[in-house]
């Protein structure tokens, strides 16, 4: 099913969201959910994420779950509405970036295992001390730049995020 957003630039955007975020592990759909909602003003309900992208009500709750509890979005509610909306999580961002310094912590320990193993080859000794210090500077320059972020002014945080 297509999306069924008005604007052609907009489907072919949250088209584009989904298949990034499913180079990144997600399924298609999830990054369709976080593509539709990075661009829509106000919250919207299953049945209208559904609705505008042209998939199951099913298939949006699943993955909206998904992004929720992986602190991309927020279920909210609306004044004299049963129903829960979704948007995207103020901290999104921040989370986001968390997220991948987890995963570089992570391949950074196995570079770091690597370079223990008995017996290594001179060149591949000198491959890895240099991925792992390349994935070091990655990791400090994305927890300083997280540090910075959080140490402005929310106004000024506001202002430069939109």
């Amino acid at each position: 099913m297509g999306n069924r957003d008005s604007s052609p630039c907009i489907a072919a955007f949250i088209e584009r969201a989904g298949c990034l975020c499913e180079r990144d592990g997600l399924p298609r759909i999830a990054g369709r959910i976080l593509g539709l909602l990075l661009v829509s003003a106000e919250p919207l309900s299953l049945d209208g994420i559904a609705e505008r992208l042209g998939v199951s009500r099913a298939s949006v709750s699943t993955d909206a779950r998904r992004l929720v509890e992986q602190g991309v979005l927020e279920r909210v509610g609306l004044p004299g509405d049963r129903k829960d909306y979704y948007r995207m999580a103020s901290d999104s961002p921040e989370r986001s970036l968390e997220q991948k310094l987890v995963g570089l912590r992570q391949f950074l320990a196995l570079l770091d295992e690597a370079q223990r193993l008995p017996g290594q080859d001179p060149a591949v000794s000198e491959r890895l001390a240099e991925a792992s210090a390349l994935y070091r500077d990655v990791m400090l320059a994305t927890t300083d730049a997280l540090e910075r972020w959080r140490a402005r002014p929310p106004a000024v945080a506001a202002t430069q995020s939109a």
